[in-house]
């Protein structure tokens, strides 16, 4: 078993390893600093299934490190909780086959609330009919499922976690976001108590 263990990490890591690296971030980065940070809205974050789960993460991830975000559910967006999306929001949108059906109508639920509104899409189908209303695509690399049956969300959802990860981290570096920013977000807990210490040191001491 622990020779299958490290066959099912090496799949994992060489997948993240492959995710393929574009202009395509610098330009999702540019899109929610405009659309979030000087246009006053936020992030909308949506996905079905694993792919929602993840969404939820990258969401949460956001808004507890500076860039507002919130999650909608594809489902949900149906019966009323399309409201949530004002004029100046950003929808990143993610679907590892670029074709799930509740995520394509909430594209035209949402152009026809607010028309025009900047789409970031995470897929592993870069030729899906998602990306053709993508204003940015960031490509997984569509790895093979670690799954038996190559069917359960497991690898894919790993890369789209890893991509969500690289925005969050881009976009604390291009706002500048500090220990004494994330304590007052994130009060309680371990991270709470330790954002809060380390807001009171120097630069040079958090170096060290």
């Amino acid at each position: 078993m622990i020779n299958e263990v490290q066959r099912l990490i090496n799949h994992e890591a060489e997948a993240i390893q492959n995710i393929p690296v574009s202009d395509q971030y610098e330009r999702a980065i540019e899109l929610i600093e405009k659309h979030v940070h000087q246009l006053h809205g936020k992030l909308v974050a949506s996905g079905m299934g694993k792919a929602g789960q993840i969404a939820l993460n990258i969401a949460t991830t956001f808004s507890s490190t500076g860039t507002p975000a919130v999650f909608l559910h594809p489902s949900d967006a149906q019966h009323g909780d399309l409201g949530v999306i004002q004029p100046n929001d950003v929808l990143l949108l993610i679907s590892n086959s670029g074709k799930t059906r509740e995520i394509l109508e909430l594209v035209d639920l949402a152009d026809n609330l607010w028309p025009n509104l900047p789409i970031i899409v995470i897929t592993g189908n870069p030729d899906g009919e998602l990306c053709k209303m993508a204003n940015v695509t960031l490509f997984t690399g569509n790895p093979a499922e670690v799954c038996t049956l190559g069917l359960t969300p497991s690898t894919s959802t790993t890369t789209m976690t890893v991509i969500g990860d690289i925005l969050v981290v881009l976009m604390m570096k291009r706002i500048g976001f500090t220990n004494a920013e994330y304590a007052k977000r994130h009060h309680g807990g371990y991270l709470g108590d330790k954002s809060r210490r380390q807001a009171r040191l120097t630069p040079d001491q958090l170096s060290k």
